[in-house]
């Protein structure tokens, strides 16, 4: 296998993490960069503004229908020429998502052999640490640098407290914290105070602009739909940390109380 990052970007559900990581994504394509995007929310739509606003099937979906899965059932091209995968989810209130990441990703590693190929390979991870599914690829040694999205709210932030506890409990290093701004007073400061007092870093801040949502609601990312906005050139400057970032710490956490008084 070829030297290549193998990142997950973890934070709050509806925090912004499928669209940073397909922004990312097309950043590093646009740099030549070999990318493959392995979607492993229920919500099944990590790769939908790289193909235009069309859903791929699951790999979970079609395991369900005993179909002889091939590549070419599962992983799609799209912009750039990154590969799309979708791994899907359980239904709701039946199953583990854990288990279903591990089986997925297994059948994937099976029919596509150029994952071996890639330079850059984004897992784009469940929500909050609610079972399995949040350890799944690192236990499985699929990954081996973390990022944490977070806005500057106490929620998201919280949220971002748990994940750290998580990664230290699994011994697994943190590469840095990405704000995804929702525009609160005081947000780069807060986030960045955050890092430093968990031991890390702010990777990147990506302000709150509308012309986000606009290409995502016509399914496309900036990166493909508005190439010259200052926006894009945000998520170029956070791919190119990505690619060549080398540092990365076992994360403290902070209490509540401090953390609360970060948000004031």
């Amino acid at each position: 296998m070829k030297d290549q990052k193998r990142i997950a970007i973890y934070g709050k559900g509806g925090i912004g993490k499928s669209s940073t990581a397909s922004n990312v994504a097309a950043a590093c394509a646009d740099e030549g960069y070999k990318v493959m995007i392995i979607g492993c929310d229920p919500k099944s739509d990590s790769s939908i503004t790289l193909l235009g606003g069309k859903r791929i099937p699951t790999i979970l979906d079609l395991l369900k229908q005993h179909l002889d899965v091939n590549e070419k059932d599962i992983v799609f091209e799209g912009y750039g020429g990154v590969k799309c995968v979708e791994v899907g989810g359980p239904e709701p209130g039946i199953g583990c998502a854990g288990r279903g990441i591990i089986v997925a990703i297994q059948k994937l590693q099976k029919v596509c052999p150029s994952m071996n190929d890639m330079d850059l390979i984004i897992y784009d991870v469940p929500g909050d640490i609610v079972c399995g599914g949040f350890v799944a690829p690192i236990r499985k040694g699929l990954v081996t640098e973390a990022y944490i999205l977070t806005s500057g709210e106490y929620m998201p932030l919280y949220a971002a407290n748990n994940i750290c506890k998580g990664l230290a409990k699994i011994d697994t290093p943190l590469s840095g914290i990405i704000c995804n701004s929702r525009s609160v007073t005081r947000e780069e400061e807060i986030v960045r105070k955050f890092s430093e007092e968990i031991g890390s870093r702010l990777v990147a801040f990506i302000p709150k602009e509308q012309v986000v949502q606009d290409c995502e609601r016509d399914g496309f990312s900036v990166l493909e739909k508005a190439p010259k906005s200052d926006i894009a050139q945000v998520y170029r400057d956070l791919a190119k940390s990505i690619m060549f970032n080398d540092q990365s710490i076992l994360p403290g956490s902070l209490d509540d109380e401090r953390l609360r008084e970060l948000t004031r």
